[in-house]
């Protein structure tokens, strides 16, 4: 590199060729690095950091099918003339800081069956570095998964009906409401978003019986039909009080900076509060009396019952 008045003098190559990016796959490049989701500026793709030819650079470049039939090639902002780029150009740019050595460039696309090959515009302006960078997204995607598990999520609420008190025998029907939640965290300096979505739940009935994970939360009934038995009701056998909860598994995505969402691998489970549910027997007893006839007799209102 040389300072020639207000100028900067680098001599690189300008051109190189690599497989575009159709849809993200698990393929390597010439130098076996793993294609990975990569943080810049503008957001996320499905880019790996590779040398430039010569090795010169280090620079996100699109992978993908290896029959690809474009060609690629960066060129440097604010060059003059053959190897002179203008320093007031420079300083207007976008800064290239996630690593030394950092240049700004746009990429151009062509058809790679063409003798004379007509260049458009692909994108930019984006980096390249002397230096391979940090990759942020890749350390938050090996961080993201348990980061999700230890969230602030909301668990579900629980209802039974009837309660909170039911009858031993009897099918007493339990419905969760879970929602849909978003929500921001920071992770490496990064703003990350989060949309976490309820997928499946497990029921555990406080008296050793489990039920799921299952995809439906149940749903209320209307009183006249309290006692039907539910993809989500149970039955006590035994009279007592039974703690009652549901487990609701979320699924979740994130994005970066404002980048398109990313699947969160695994999925968080958060338990709700339990619900205290008293258990109790019923009995039955027939009197021959007529109460309007006799208002002492058996069963009658205000005369207690015999053992």
């Amino acid at each position: 590199m040389s300072r020639i008045g207000g100028t900067i003098r680098w001599v690189s190559a300008l051109a190189l060729t690599f497989p575009f990016a159709l849809i993200a796959a698990p393929l390597v490049t010439a130098d076996d690095d793993p294609i990975k989701n990569n943080w810049n500026g503008s957001g996320i793709g499905s880019t790996i950091w590779s040398r430039t030819p010569g090795g010169n650079y280090w620079g996100t470049i699109q992978a993908g099918l290896p029959d690809d039939p474009y060609q690629y090639k960066y060129e440097f902002l604010c060059l003059i003339s053959e190897n002179n780029f203008d320093l007031a150009c420079l300083a207007g740019t976008a800064p290239c800081t996630q690593a030394e050595g950092g240049r700004p460039v746009n990429w151009y696309i062509a058809l790679k069956s063409s003798a004379s090959p007509v260049w458009g515009f692909l994108s930019g302006p984006s980096c390249i570095y002397s230096e391979k960078p940090r990759d942020i997204l890749e350390e938050i995607a090996a961080r993201i998964e348990q980061d999700f598990k230890n969230s602030n999520i909301a668990p579900a609420t629980v209802t039974s009906q009837p309660g909170p008190n039911t009858l031993r025998g009897a099918e007493t029907n339990f419905y969760a409401d879970a929602k849909e939640q978003v929500f921001d965290i920071e992770l490496l300096g990064q703003r990350v978003h989060i949309n976490a979505t309820p997928t499946e739940y497990t029921w555990t009935y406080g008296d050793g019986t489990a039920v799921g994970p299952a995809p439906y939360p149940g749903a209320p009934l209307p009183e006249a039909r309290w006692g039907e038995k539910t993809a989500t009701s149970h039955v006590y056998t035994q009279t007592g009080d039974y703690p009652v909860t549901v487990a609701t598994h979320f699924h979740g995505t994130y994005s970066v900076n404002g980048g398109p969402p990313l699947p969160i691998p695994g999925q968080g489970t958060f338990t709700s509060a339990p619900v205290q549910l008293s258990v109790w027997r019923s009995e039955t007893k027939n009197y021959a009396d007529n109460c309007n006839q006799n208002p002492q007799g058996d069963g009658c209102p205000g005369v207690p019952a015999k053992p």
